[in-house]
């Protein structure tokens, strides 16, 4: 690579996440909306199937303490197993929450008869699913779920236009070059591979590493 590209600053493109819970009472369902999900344009980063206990629960809905419905929403986010994902596309909180629709499934079956929770939801309790409110509310619920995760700001600007014109397109443009030159049987395989070969951002995995399933 050219000495000038060790000195370009790291690409800052940032894809805005938040987190998805499929409740007790619809976990039945949990592949058939996951299916849902990516048809909408999102990306599953993590999934994870847990049954919180109530002090857990507790501690997820804490905003909610001291409101009548705080027992019997604890009662029942810890009445069963639960699927919590973390999910990510351009807008991914507000286009989550347009999906899902409004918090009690019974008025959702009125006024947004094709939104999850009119599909999957009973009442204004048992409503399906979760999804964060706020960037805040997502960063916060993400780590209860995930510890480990890192959640990036959402872009600003042109941070992704300017990244691909800095770090994509000169090597595509490379790329096409050598196609050109090359006139391959296949253009399209032989450039996969060319760029698979000279992606200057193939990341590198240390000799120490481990890959994690989702647990039950």
């Amino acid at each position: 690579m050219p000495e000038e590209a060790e000195t370009m600053p790291k690409p800052h493109i940032y894809v805005e996440r938040t987190l998805a819970v499929i409740k007790p009472d619809a976990v039945h369902h949990a592949d058939e909306i996951e299916d849902i999900i990516t048809q909408n344009g999102f990306s599953v980063l993590q999934k994870r199937k847990v049954q919180l206990t109530p002090e857990q629960a507790s501690e997820l809905y804490s905003e909610h303490f001291g409101k009548m419905f705080f027992p019997s929403l604890i009662t029942y986010m810890s009445s069963g197993p639960i699927v919590a994902l973390v999910i990510a596309k351009d807008k991914a909180i507000s286009s989550w929450r347009e999906l899902i629709g409004p918090t009690n499934a019974l008025i959702a079956k009125q006024s947004h008869p094709d939104s999850l929770r009119a599909k999957y939801g009973t009442d204004d309790q048992q409503n399906a699913l979760h999804g964060s409110d706020s960037f805040t509310s997502a960063e916060k619920e993400i780590r209860f779920f995930f510890p480990d995760s890192i959640v990036e700001p959402i872009s600003i600007g042109d941070s992704a236009k300017s990244y691909l014109a800095r770090h994509v397109n000169p090597t595509v443009l490379k790329g096409l070059t050598e196609l050109c030159k090359k006139k391959p049987n296949d253009p399209i395989v032989w450039l996969s591979n060319w760029l698979l070969e000279n992606n200057p951002n193939k990341p590198k995995v240390g000799g120490n590493y481990s890959v994690e399933e989702p647990q039950a």
